[in-house]
């Protein structure tokens, strides 16, 4: 850590100090400043608007990074620069976006992929995923809010796609205090979006999908389901959207897959899929814990179950229903399975 020189401060990022100590968690790289590590004596967050910036510094005063403040979050700070000669601005975040699809590129992904992956590209609270000449942005938080102009603009200057569309409509929004709401920045949205991976192709829903449309963040993981699919099983997808998972286990050798989904866009986005791809998916309208309990019921037992629900465990009184569910999950999986 070091104190900038004067010539390369930024005149509008006050000061927010950190309590003695509480540098070191920072020091090691990680990029969250939590309220009770502020010295909130000398630099109040109340006098913070939120998505402010500010130079987070020790309480010797040196410099410990540029971050956005939000007042009203248990997370009052990410950093998003450690460079004291670089404070964050349109040029900060053109490299950023830059060297993130670079990476991309060289792990030879077709322009279909997870483009920013928030904090593991310094980014902290922005998610973008490339549909080819689509790109669909998630914001998380008060500070890249209001960069949010500049982040599209900045992708305009890396990219030049046809589309950005902010599907902000997140509950994590929530917690910053911030609406959910989802519109174009620029191009003329599609109401579905294209997606290769791997050998099969997918549709999926855009303005009416689950968060930006597509599971990326599973990519990796359907890519490694064909050692676990025995040749001519039967699979049950539950929670399976639009299908991804029953249709990448009927191209590695099922022989049946039944996805089980609580919308019923959803399960025609699956059924549609599946055709795509030259294969077939019968498809069953319920909730999971619902579906599962009869499934057991009636003695129907699959040789691989795939359960990719949303988030259920939020709180500590959530674990037993969780416990439930997992309980017919595995009454339904083979003894093999």
């Amino acid at each position: 850590m070091s104190n900038p020189p004067d010539s390369h401060a930024e005149p509008a990022a006050r000061v927010l100090r950190l309590k003695r100590g509480e540098e070191r968690r920072l020091a090691a790289g990680h990029v969250w400043v939590f309220s009770n590590e502020i010295d909130t004596g000398s630099t109040p967050l109340t006098a913070f608007a939120p998505g402010v910036l500010a130079q987070v510094r020790t309480q010797r005063d040196a410099f410990v990074g540029y971050a956005c403040v939000n007042p009203h979050a248990l997370i009052c700070a990410r950093i998003l620069s450690r460079d004291p000669a670089q404070p964050v601005n349109r040029a900060l975040l053109e490299r950023r976006l830059a060297t993130a699809l670079a990476l991309r590129r060289r792990l030879g992904a077709a322009p279909h992929y997870r483009w920013v992956f928030g904090e593991s590209d310094q980014l902290p609270g922005l998610v973008l995923d490339r549909y080819g000449d689509v790109i669909v942005g998630q914001i998380a938080t008060a500070g890249m809010e209001a960069l949010r102009e500049e982040v599209a603009a900045a992708v305009r200057a890396v990219l030049a796609p046809a589309v950005l569309y902010w599907k902000n409509d997140s509950a994590a929004r929530e917690l910053e205090h911030l609406p959910r709401v989802a519109a174009a920045a620029f191009g003329a949205v599609p109401a579905n979006i294209e997606v290769t991976e791997g050998a099969l192709s997918f549709t999926a829903p855009l303005a009416e999908g689950q968060k930006t449309g597509w599971f990326y963040d599973q990519s990796a993981n359907r890519a490694r389901l064909a050692r676990y699919v025995p040749a001519g099983a039967r699979v049950l997808d539950v929670c399976s959207y639009v299908g991804a998972w029953a249709v990448t286990a009927l191209r590695h050798g099922a022989a049946r897959a039944h996805c089980v989904d609580a919308s019923q866009a959803a399960l025609e986005f699956a059924q549609l899929n599946a055709a795509r791809n030259g294969t077939a998916v019968q498809v069953l309208r319920a909730d999971a814990f619902e579906a599962l309990k009869s499934l057991a019921e009636q003695g129907e037992r699959f040789d691989l179950v795939i359960l990719d629900p949303p988030a259920f465990i939020k709180r500590k009184k959530d674990i037993p229903e969780t416990r439930y569910l997992k309980a017919f999950f595995c009454r339904v999986t083979r003894e093999v399975g």
